[in-house]
């Protein structure tokens, strides 16, 4: 893959900051495509691809290191349990552990590797037919000595795929789209710098209008670089996690604990997820998102376990009431979900242990109304808790003093449900409540 390309000068840092840019970029290409064309994928020493939808709708294989101190199953063949999206197969121990992601899709083929000293690291991508051809060769011949069985389905899979139409010109896009992510991501220091410069500091003249605007844009970016340098690592422990949760030798203590630190994982990616769009949305203006006939009802009864799971956890209980037979609102599902995890935390946070959180959802007209309310033990059955004061950070984030967490502001919070088509009214001492218009009515 490396070959003709010239020596790059970045650290290893840089260089998995580039990983993680291009791998957001590929995911979001392939759920445009909405995997409907299937596909498949291969990589070390992790799957790479961190989507469950993507993982679920295309086969996979991915060399992995034996966990430390865990028994290796059986034979040195692939693990999987029944009904699991890809197959993992050890890696051997004169095994590098840079990353390799290679994608065959009807439409779209290409391969993404870190490689290089630590002070000369480089993201190579390749998607010219002649290279995908040779990796795909090694691949299948490592694949043909380690478990012949699997370099048969490999086989297989791919010519299942039919006529695959060559993505040549995939960089053309790949790159800028690439560049633009980093450039988002990163923090623009210039520009604090420039209103921290010796003598200006310490001026009590006003900052001007367009030095304010820059700060607050330094400011945002330096929140979305924040967001996703948490989000990277915790999708990796996931991973990590979720790759352990495969065998079928571990203790039962063992599993629960796993499955609560995966819990914990998805919980906190969600959060920062959720701060990193309100960031987005607050920088800069976006086309309206397409909306779509959503059952919401559907979406609480899904979500409803895991919800439980979590507030189990502070102590907490969970009542859900929803009218029958309500009609099909207009959101986006898969942004959805996370913004109502994210509001079941909102409101829970404040609770003391013992505490209830009640959901109802209603009809409204031509809306439905969708209202969380949060008890204490000593007021369960005769009032609301008082909403806890906050202190504003800035547009995107506020600070709860009394549980000294940190969460979306009220104004971020407004602005996000409003791209998903909520509205929300929120009033102290009468909990949160979101209206969603009903699909196929007009809204007065």
């Amino acid at each position: 893959m490396a070959e003709g390309v010239p020596p790059s000068g970045s650290d290893d840092a840089s260089a998995r900051r580039l990983w993680w840019a291009a791998l957001d970029t590929l995911q979001e290409q392939l759920q445009e495509q909405n995997s409907t064309t299937g596909g498949l994928w291969l990589a070390a020493p992790l799957p790479a691809l961190y989507d469950p939808t993507l993982l679920k709708a295309m086969r996979g294989w991915v060399w992995s290191p034996n966990p430390q101190g865990l028994p290796q199953l059986g034979p040195a063949g692939p693990t999987a349990a029944p009904g699991d999206p890809y197959k993992q197969l050890p890696l051997h121990p004169d095994d590098g552990h840079d990353p390799l992601l290679v994608v065959i899709q009807p439409t779209l083929q290409v391969a993404l590797a870190l490689q290089g000293p630590p002070d000369q690291r480089q993201l190579l991508m390749r998607s010219d037919p002649k290279t995908l051809g040779a990796i795909l060769s090694l691949l299948e011949q490592r694949l043909r000595a380690d478990a012949p069985d699997q370099a048969d389905a490999l086989h297989d899979a791919i010519r299942a795929l039919g006529s695959l139409q060559s993505s040549s010109a995939y960089g053309e896009q790949f790159w800028p789209v690439v560049a633009e992510r980093l450039a988002r991501m990163a923090p623009s220091l210039t520009l604090q710098t420039l209103r921290d410069e010796p003598g200006r500091g310490d001026s009590n003249e006003p900052i001007e209008g367009d030095q304010y605007e820059g700060g607050a844009e330094a400011e945002l970016s330096l929140l979305e670089a924040i967001t996703h340098e948490v989000r990277t690592p915790l999708a990796t422990i996931r991973t990590l996690i979720r790759s352990l949760l495969r065998r079928r030798d571990l203790a039962p203590v063992v599993m629960e604990r796993l499955q609560q630190i995966d819990s914990e994982c998805t919980e906190q990616i969600d959060r920062f997820g959720l701060i990193f769009h309100a960031a987005e949305l607050q920088r800069q203006s976006t086309e309206p998102a397409e909306l779509a006939q959503t059952d919401l009802g559907a979406v609480l009864q899904h979500l409803a376990p895991g919800w439980q799971m979590l507030l189990e956890r502070r102590g907490l209980t969970l009542q859900i009431e929803i009218s029958p037979n309500l009609p099909a609102v207009l959101s986006d599902p898969s942004r959805l979900e996370p913004m109502l995890g994210g509001l079941i935390d909102r409101s829970s946070r404040g609770l003391q242990q013992g505490g209830q959180l009640v959901l109802q959802l209603r009809p409204a007209g031509a809306r439905l109304k969708l209202q969380i309310r949060g008890y204490n033990p000593s007021e369960q059955g005769r009032g609301l808790g008082t909403a806890e004061p906050t202190a504003e950070l800035g547009p995107v984030l506020s600070w709860n003093p009394g549980t000294g967490s940190l969460q979306l502001s009220q104004a971020a919070t407004r602005r996000l449900l409003a791209s998903l088509g909520g509205r929300l009214a929120q009033q102290r001492d009468r909990g949160l409540t979101v209206f969603f218009p009903v699909a196929g009515r007009s809204q007065c």
